[in-house]
């Protein structure tokens, strides 16, 4: 299936992931990560977390849902915009396409992503989506994988 654009809440997508937009210690932060921590169970979440001694930028690990709908959290820590002379295009994409083949090791066949990046870490939206799109477009030509990507105003 393509991609599928959707405006909403992630923490209430019944899908067998949700991807949090992480920091690298993978602490509980604020915006989407920190709406996941609290919807998931901030404290069963944290400690499993901690047990990564974190995650660098770019890549992704997995986590249980708690008390969210989805039985799965993936993490991924994106880049911190800096004019795009920085490598942030290519750590983006690594970001999307890690979590989505981290989602298929699983066998899942659904997942949601937010919008990686474009809050406090400043990435400009519409470039933005344009990574997230294409990654994920290019992702579905060859697996067959439910993928939403959850836009917030």
């Amino acid at each position: 299936m393509p991609l599928i654009i959707r405006h909403g809440d992630i923490t209430e997508m019944k899908v067998d992931a949700i991807v949090n937009a992480a920091n690298t210690k993978l602490q509980q932060g604020g915006g989407v990560c920190g709406a996941i921590f609290k919807a998931a169970g901030a404290d069963k979440l944290q400690e499993e977390c901690n047990r990564f001694k974190g995650c660098p930028i770019g890549y992704a690990v997995i986590t249980k849902g708690y008390d969210l709908p989805a039985p799965y959290i993936i993490h991924t820590v994106g880049p911190v915009w800096h004019g795009g002379t920085m490598g942030e295009p290519f750590l983006l994409e690594s970001c999307y396409r890690k979590s989505l083949e981290l989602a298929d090791t699983y066998g899942m066949t659904s997942i949601a992503f937010p919008l990686i990046s474009s809050g406090i870490y400043g990435y400009p939206k519409e470039e933005a989506r344009k990574i997230a799109e294409d990654t994920i477009n290019q992702f579905c030509e060859n697996h067959e994988m439910d993928v939403y990507l959850m836009i917030y105003e």
